[in-house]
C-alpha cells in the first residue's frame, strides 16, 4: 500500500513563510502609517489652536488702531474761544450731548490746573441728553504789553467719556476704576478772540454763557412744594377751616347789626 505524504513541500512552506512576513509587514507598516496620520491629524489641531490666537491676537490689535467709539458731540468740535482780555479771568462755553444708547459720564482735564477750572468738571448724561460747560482761564499779560490775538496758547483741555450703569453717582475715581473703558473724546486748544470786534464765533460764545447761566439759576432754584402749605412751627392752613373762620365772622357782623 502506498503510503501517502502529506505534509506540504518544502518550497509551500518557503511561499507560506514569505506571505506570513508580507501579512506582518504590511500590518506593521499600516499600524505605523495609521500612527503617523493620528500623530499629523494632532499636529493639526494644534496649528488650528495656534492659527486661533493669532487670529485673535491680530484682531485685538487691529480693534486697537481702529478710532474710538465717540459717546459724545461737541459744539465746538475742537476748540475753546475766549475773548483776548489780558490781566482778567475770561470764560468759555462748549456743548456736550451724550449721542449713545447708554448713560456716559464725561470728565475734563487741562494742562494748566492753576490757571483754569471748569463748571462742572464732570457729570453723567442719560441718551439724548446735553450740557453746556463753562471754562474759566486767566488771561496773562504780553511782555511787550501789546495786545497779541494771535499768541499760540500752550494750554490744552481733554475731554473723556465713560460708559456707566443707569443710577450710578458721578465720581471722578469712575475714570480711575475703568481706565481701560475710557474713550478720550477731543483735545480741544486754546483760541482767543477779539472782545472788542464783532465776530460770529464770539456771538455764539456769548449765547452759550447766557444759556449756561440761566441753567445754572434753574438748578439752583428749590423745587415746588406740591404739599400742604406750611406757616410757622407745622401749622396747616386747611382752606375748609378758613372758610368756615370767615363764614362765623360773618355771622358775628351780622348778629351785631
Amino acid at each position: 500500500m502506498a503510503i501517502v505524504d502529506r505534509r506540504k513541500p518544502s518550497s509551500e512552506t518557503k511561499l507560506f513563510g514569505l506571505c506570513t512576513f508580507w501579512q506582518s509587514t504590511t500590518s506593521s507598516s499600516s499600524s505605523s502609517s495609521t500612527q503617523n496620520l493620528n500623530l499629523s491629524g494632532g499636529r493639526r489641531v494644534d496649528s488650528t489652536g495656534s492659527n486661533n490666537k493669532r487670529s485673535s491676537t491680530v484682531s485685538s490689535v487691529a480693534r486697537s488702531l481702529l478710532p474710538p467709539r465717540r459717546r459724545l458731540r461737541l459744539d465746538p468740535a475742537n476748540t475753546l474761544y475766549f475773548p483776548y482780555e489780558p490781566g482778567k479771568q475770561t470764560r468759555s462755553a462748549i456743548r456736550l450731548k451724550n449721542t449713545s444708547k447708554s448713560h456716559a459720564a464725561f470728565k475734563f482735564q487741562t494742562t494748566a490746573p492753576k490757571s483754569c477750572y471748569m463748571r462742572p468738571p464732570g457729570g453723567i448724561l442719560a441718551p439724548g441728553e446735553s450740557i453746556i460747560a463753562t471754562v474759566f482761564k486767566f488771561v496773562e499779560q504780553p511782555e511787550n504789553n501789546e495786545k497779541q490775538l494771535d499768541q499760540k496758547s500752550k494750554v490744552k483741555f481733554k475731554i473723556m467719556s465713560l460708559k456707566v450703569k443707569a443710577g450710578i453717582e458721578y465720581v471722578p475715581e469712575l475714570f480711575d476704576e475703568q481706565r481701560d473703558q475710557v474713550t478720550v473724546e477731543r483735545i480741544l486748544r486754546v483760541v482767543f478772540l477779539d472782545a472788542e470786534r464783532p465776530n460770529p464765533a464770539l456771538e455764539k460764545l456769548r449765547r452759550q454763557l447766557a444759556e449756561a447761566e440761566a441753567a445754572l439759576e434753574t438748578r439752583k432754584k428749590p423745587p415746588a412744594e406740591t404739599g400742604p402749605r406750611v406757616l410757622g412751627e407745622g401749622l396747616v392752613i386747611d382752606e375748609w377751616k378758613e372758610r368756615r373762620e370767615k363764614y362765623l365772622a360773618q355771622q358775628q357782623v351780622e348778629a351785631v347789626d
